[in-house]
Formats: structure tokens, sequence, C-alpha cells
């Protein structure tokens, strides 16, 4: 996906979010694409997971894959 993919993407942050500057926002893109950015640089870089992969991301941030260890 190109950098075109982004242009007129509407960003947006969790409903969980504590209104500070330090998130990530997430757009939904074409073709099932979703984009996220760094709120504190919404200029920068994204990343842009396929439909499949956002599935697995999320699935495994509900599962607490991607906490530290204790």
């Amino acid at each position: 996906m190109n950098d075109d993919s982004l242009v007129g993407a509407e960003w947006f942050k969790s409903t969980r979010s504590s209104g500070n500057s330090e998130c990530v926002e997430v757009a939904f893109l074409d073709r099932g694409m979703v984009g996220v950015r760094d709120s504190k640089n919404p200029t920068g870089p994204a990343l842009v997971f396929a439909p499949g992969e956002w599935d697995a991301f999320t699935a495994g941030v509900a599962d607490r894959e991607f906490n530290r260890p204790a």
C-alpha cells in the first residue's frame, strides 16, 4: 500500500484514551486495511496492517500476549 492510501484517512483514538498526547491513532482504510500512527507525530510514518494481520494483532492484545513479564 502506498502513501496515497493514507490521504484523507480519518484517524481516531480509543475511547479509553486519557486524552494526553501519548496515544496511538487508528484509521480504517480501503480494502479492509488499517493504519496506526503515533498521535504525537501525526505527519510521521504509519504502520499499515492487512485485515488478517490486524485481526491477529487485536486478538493478541485481547489475549494479553504482549504484556510485559512480571
